[in-house]
């Protein structure tokens, strides 16, 4: 780690889902972190891309991380693509071929691996986009004013 940068106290998996989150961001994708599609299911991170694309990233950092995870196939149909991110360290080979790879760290990622494309249904696209634009909204309006932030839980 270089010395200019003091530890972060979050956890492996959030910082792996803040480089997922710079990098796509410099592909013109805006990002939120920990969305609830549905009840029962929490993405990592959800993206949004320029032309109406919607990328889940699931951030695993470790091997256990990854064996616990068994909702992930409920990911997909909430998304036109779908990804793991992982450091370079991760056994990749536990992850399935048909699924997109980032290979990430704390400060930026690299997409190694573009998930298999899969279009929503307009009308499954449009809830998720309206999920997406409130999810941001409700986390906007909490940095502004800590105080409410009681009141604007995200609805699942």
């Amino acid at each position: 780690m270089p010395e200019d940068r003091a530890p972060d106290p979050k956890k492996p998996g959030q910082l792996l889902a803040r480089g997922v989150c710079r990098h796509l961001l410099e592909l013109d994708f805006v990002t939120v972190e920990e969305l609830t599609p549905t009840r029962g299911l929490r993405v990592d991170v959800m993206a949004l891309g320029p032309k109406g694309e919607i990328w889940v990233v699931e951030c695993k950092s470790s091997r256990a991380d990854f064996q616990a995870d068994h909702k992930w196939q409920g990911y997909l149909e909430w998304c036109d693509r779908y990804f793991w991110a992982v450091d370079g360290a991760f056994p990749t080979e536990l992850l399935p071929g048909e699924t997109g790879l980032i290979f990430a760290d704390a400060y930026d990622a690299e997409i190694i691996r573009m998930g298999p494309e899969a279009r929503l249904a307009p009308a499954r696209r449009k809830a998720v986009i309206q999920k997406f634009a409130r999810h941001a909204a409700i986390r906007q309006q909490a940095a502004r004013d800590p105080g409410v932030s009681a009141f604007l839980a995200p609805s699942p």
